[in-house]
This record gives structure tokens, sequence and C-alpha cells, in this order.
């Protein structure tokens, strides 16, 4: 049965038009058990020294913890997770591949390499380095002798490839973020939330599992020089297999971390902290704590309606709107919180409407706190209707304008 939809009201103006067609509490997920003793700690109650901290279920993008999640805040070696994803995405396209070869410039070298007295991966000077073992040195190293030579072989310019860094950040909405450099050195400008490296962090998951790996090797030798992962989750025997780590006077000691315990993944960012052993007890502490305190709860099956979407000019007037697959939900366990979910649409729709077009967003909160945001489509498609109901659907969006126009903002 779909979530019943409540009074619907349109933002006129430069704003774009926003129907927001249900706005309830839900139940289903809570059990009958009364209303929570106020004097008793709630078990998703959980405390961090770090300045700035998200973590999120993989699967289903449910958010267990968040603080100061969306401040920017100077990232470190942590936006190498961008400049990894931008090489993933040029190998994706076919415009390059593994055995791609560039040239290690006097520039990468001196900047990056051994004279910098930064993290390496030590590749002599016009030496040739394929995009394979170039990765392997961002990744596992930190290398930024090797972000700088894939920054040049793959744009000309290490400013060239920050733009595209920037650019692509904004494709996978990563609305705040912006890089002026490939490596995560020093920058005024260099700025990422908690909020984006979660959600970046979760993108590489998904949609690269032939790279991904990587981030789980614990060490790396190339031109017979070892190095090892600096990563501290992953000896720590909490599951982890991934990603990055951070620190410069600027941005405290960061990390970008994920595990896998009963087949459930978790991601934790967090940054600002004031020493290694600080940033590696807080990433372990917020994982553990995330896997025994939550638990998943269905909230929709997949292909199950979840609301409709007021269409203009169509054969019928409203279309079913469905998840690209089945919606959860990660909750407190034994749980009686209920949670507000509101379905967010512009609109209304015009016809014709496609089967699977993109129409809006279920957004699911969990006290004050927006726990969950996932994509709706349409269920069906809807053709183009006649001139008479066109004209009805006309009339009736004039005499609706009219009367919000007169209306007070709320």
């Amino acid at each position: 049965m779909p979530l019943q939809r409540g009074k619907p009201y349109r933002i006129r103006g430069n704003a774009p038009r926003i129907a927001a067609l249900l706005a309830l509490a839900v139940a289903l997920l809570a059990p009958a058990l009364g209303a929570p003793n106020p004097s008793s700690p709630r078990k998703d109650e959980i405390a961090t020294a770090a300045p700035s901290a998200i973590l999120v279920d993989a699967e289903s993008g449910s958010i267990l913890f968040e603080k100061n999640a969306d401040q920017l805040m100077p990232p470190a070696n942590l936006a190498k997770l961008m400049t990894a994803e931008v090489v993933f995405n040029e190998i994706k396209q076919g415009r390059i591949s593994l055995d791609t070869e560039y040239i290690v410039s006097e520039y990468a070298w001196r900047h990056g390499g051994a004279p910098s007295h930064t993290t390496s991966m030590f590749a002599p000077i016009h030496s040739k380095v394929a995009v394979k073992d170039l990765l392997y040195g961002v990744i596992v190293q930190s290398a930024n002798d090797a972000c700088i030579t894939l920054a040049e072989g793959i744009a000309g310019s290490e400013e060239k490839f920050a733009q595209m860094m920037t650019a692509r950040a904004r494709e996978l909405g990563l609305a705040k973020s912006y890089f002026p450099n490939a490596t995560g050195l020093p920058d005024p400008t260099l700025a990422m939330s908690a909020r984006d490296l979660v959600k970046l962090a979760r993108h590489i998951i998904v949609d690269y599992p032939e790279f991904y790996p990587i981030y789980g090797e614990k060490e790396f030798t190339w031109n017979r020089i070892r190095q090892q992962n600096r990563n501290p989750l992953l000896g720590m025997g909490i599951g982890a297999d991934g990603l990055s780590t951070g620190a410069t006077d600027e941005s405290g000691f960061g990390l970008v971390g994920s595990a896998v315990q009963n087949g459930q993944r978790l991601i934790v960012a967090i940054n600002g902290l004031k020493s290694a052993t600080e940033r590696a007890n807080e990433g372990k502490r917020l994982l553990e704590w995330g896997y025994k305190a939550f638990e998943h709860r269905s909230l929709f099956a997949e292909g199950q309606t979840i609301g409709e979407a007021k269409v203009f000019g169509g054969t019928q007037g409203s279309v079913p709107l469905v998840a690209a697959g089945a919606v959860n939900l990660l909750m407190p366990r034994d749980s009686t919180e209920r949670l507000t979910a509101r379905i967010v649409y512009t609109g209304p729709v015009r016809a014709p409407v496609h089967e699977g077009q993109a129409i809006g967003l279920l957004r699911v909160w969990r006290g004050e706190n927006m726990v969950l945001e996932v994509p709706l489509q349409a269920g069906v498609s809807v053709a183009t209707g006649g001139m008479t109901r066109r004209a009805f659907d006309a009339a009736t969006e004039f005499v609706i304008g009219l009367f919000i126009s007169g209306s007070k903002r709320i």
C-alpha cells in the first residue's frame, strides 16, 4: 500500500516549483512498545572527538550519525579519492587503459617526488610509469608524484586536471567540493565536507568494484621500494578494506574508512582530530558502534508504489512513483521512534511521461535529521492527453496559481 498523499504545496517565482505529496509519520518501522523512557540513554546516541564526522550504511545510504557533516574543511590526502575517481572514469570511458604510460616530469618529481619531502612513490625523473602502477602509488602510498604524473598525462597540466576533478565532483552531486590540485597539498581554496567524502567513497565502492580492492592492499612495492598502506583500520580486525587517511597542519588528522561485518558495509568519514592515534580509535569506535546499535528495516519492496506525482496534460492525472530497487533503512535496535517521510518533486510533471523517468526524491527523517534520500521514478508511462484534458489541466493550474499567489509563504 503506497504512502497516503497529504496536502500539496507549490513555490512560485524564481524558486523551482516543488510539489510535496506527503508529510506523515511512518509508524510501520517502529514496534508498538510505547514511548521511550527519557531518563534512559538512547542506544543510537554517541559522541565523537572529531569536529566533523558522518557514518552511513553503504547499501541503503542510511545516515547513522553525523556531526558538522556539511562543514567545509581541508581534506588533505583525502582529496586523492577524487583524483583516483577521475582516473577510474577515464579508464571506464575507454580514453586510457591500465597499460597507458606517462612520463614523470621535472615538475612532478620536484613537487611530488623525493625532493618534495612529501608522500611519494619515488618515481625517477623522466621515467615512464604505467597507469596501473601510478594508481597503486596514489591509493596505497598516497604518492604525490603519482598524482601529478597522472594529472599531467591525462589533462596536460595539474591545473587542468584539478578543473576536471571539480567538474566531475559536480556530476556526482558533490555540491561544495573544490579542488585546486591533484594531491590535496595545502591550498586555501581546497575544500570538501564529510558528507561529500562519504558520498564519494560510496560511489567508488559501488561503481568501481574492479578498482576498489586496491584500497585494501596493505603494501605496494615499486622500483624495489616497499611502502605500507597508511590506513590504520586495515589492521584492526574489524573487516576494514579501505579507503584513505589525510593529515596536514590545516586539516588535522582525517580518515575515510569502510568495513564489512556479516555482509553489512558501513562507511565513516572523520576529520580534524589531534593525532593519528585518536583518528584510528575514533574511526574504529564509530564503525563498531554502527554495527552494534543499528539493524535493517524494510520500507518498500522492489517495484512497490511509494506515492504519486501529478501529471499535466496526460491521459491520466497522476503517475505512480517507485524506487529503482527495494528501499531499506537502518534504525536503532528496538527503536520506538517514528519516521517522517516526504516525496518531493518539481511538478506537475508534463506528459508524456516514460516509465523509469526520474521524477523526484523520497526523503526520510528520524527526529530532526534526514537519514535517507532515495531517487524516485515513474512506475508506468503516461501518454499525452487530448485537447480537452490539457485545457482542463491548464485552467486548474491557473486557478491554483492565483490562490497560492495570494497566500502567505510557509
